[in-house]
């Protein structure tokens, strides 16, 4: 049950490199996650993009011919992850950004894209007007996939 934000500098993507990200991303946080591959878990798996207006870096804007920056944000539930799972997180979520750009290699440097994974402490995550617990999301997800 992931749901990651992509901030990105205001028109860095055109719609076939959005559509591209947008079509990898989740996709690819769910098999880090381990969540199932069934339609209740994708039902319950978003992404939002967010183009900032202005990206400052240093203090200064950076320029409208810039290679863009990438911050993804990834919100899971506490206790689904392991330092194996953010690793793959990290590594996926790259790799999702870097195949859709011009340079691909760029993204070995830090200041390219970062990756935050912030997991939502048991009891602070709420759909439906109620509080859903990390053995709710096991449950709901777990909807058709025969188990």
């Amino acid at each position: 049950m992931p749901f990651v934000e992509l901030f990105v500098p205001k028109g860095s993507l055109d719609q076939e490199r959005r559509e591209k990200i947008g079509a990898q991303l989740v996709s690819e946080v769910m098999l880090a996650e381990g969540a199932p591959d069934t339609e209740a878990a994708k039902a319950i798996s978003w992404l939002v993009v967010n183009e900032i207006d202005t990206w400052f870096v240093g203090g200064r804007p950076l320029s409208a011919d810039s290679n863009p920056k990438y911050v993804v944000r990834v919100g899971v539930p506490a206790g689904s992850m392991n330092d194996d799972k953010r690793r793959d997180i990290v590594s996926r979520v790259t790799r999702v950004l870097a195949d859709a750009d011009q340079d691909p290699d760029r993204f070995a440097d830090p200041a390219t894209a970062w990756v935050h994974i912030n997991e939502i402490p048991e009891g602070n995550w709420g759909a439906g007007g109620q509080i859903v617990r990390i053995e709710d999301i096991v449950s709901l997800t777990a909807a058709g996939s025969g188990e």
